[in-house]
């Protein structure tokens, strides 16, 4: 009962405000601001544009200082009033979201929700999404300096590969592992783009960005290096127990002692900081053994 009273006073306190769910078209001085997009959220910071963020989604890990923000549950298990306990009046998501049922009871209680028109996939449209950020929370300077950045970074990172007479084979292990199953990039994923444009290649093929995959593909693609985010890294323990996993023991990579830990967020999106760490995923893969 809490709740639905909860609820129905918040619904009646915006609408006496007249407002209603995508009519913003730039933020508001004053604004409470939940956002549920790690790259949205690390374009807002890299912006300087973070002053009434109010709450973020759980997989929003950078910069370090957002973690200091209210979270309001995985983004795609959400809450209604995990988000409604920070009173927004603004809430920013990529529309990758759910549940539907959360997401609804949010439209219907008129929340406004601003989404940006720009997916931000690769290099151009990254940069066209920083600018159309930009203009939103007006900083159109920033934006163009952030996207003048990432264009340096990025050609001394392409010029780079012209020296790297090898193109290692990479496997980028996200987490794992249950019944020795391994979930990884797949070649067609953001950080499969970061690590062609690093002068290397995923051999793991597929459709979606990230697949499931048995030890005994592991151990076939035989990589090169092995990268594991994080969040796999920290979970599997130290780096002479990883070398010893199935599918991952007999591999190019273990023998050679070239499994690194990476950070989850530098490797599922395209953002400002790019450039960095593709020169960073250089330094790794081409490291001499």
């Amino acid at each position: 009962m809490r709740n639905s009273r909860y609820l129905f006073l918040f619904l009646l306190a915006l609408s006496s405000c007249g407002r209603f769910a995508n009519k913003t078209e730039q933020a508001q001085a004053g604004e409470r601001i939940v956002c549920l997009s790690k790259q949205y959220n690390e374009i807002i910071f890299a912006l300087g544009a973070q002053q009434n963020l109010v709450a973020v989604d759980l997989s929003s890990t950078y910069p370090p200082e957002i973690k200091n923000l209210t979270t309001v549950g995985y983004h795609r298990a959400l809450s209604a009033e995990g988000i409604l306990s920070v009173k927004p009046t603004l809430i920013i998501h990529d529309n990758n979201v759910g549940p539907e049922q959360v997401m609804k009871q949010l439209q219907d209680l008129k929340i406004p929700m601003k989404v940006f028109d720009t997916k931000g996939e690769d290099i151009e449209s990254a940069k066209t999404l920083v600018s159309e950020m930009g203009a939103y929370f007006h900083k159109d300077k920033q934006a163009d300096s952030l996207n003048v950045m990432l264009d340096a970074k990025m050609a001394e990172a392409l010029k780079n590969v012209e020296q790297y007479s090898d193109k290692p084979k990479v496997v980028i292990i996200h987490y794992g592992r249950a019944n020795n199953v391994y979930l990884t990039l797949t070649r067609n994923s953001t950080g499969g783009k970061m690590i062609e444009w690093a002068g290397g290649i995923i051999p793991i093929e597929g459709d979606r960005g990230m697949q499931q995959l048995s030890a005994e593909i592991i151990a076939q693609a035989d990589p090169d290096v092995i990268l594991l985010t994080d969040f796999g890294y920290d979970r599997l323990g130290s780096p002479e127990q990883i070398q010893t996993l199935p599918g991952v023991a007999s591999t190019k990579a273990a023998k050679a002692n070239r499994i690194f830990r990476v950070e989850e967020h530098d490797m599922v999106y395209i953002g400002p900081r790019t450039g960095d760490n593709v020169l960073k995923l250089q330094q790794l893969i081409h490291k001499a053994q």
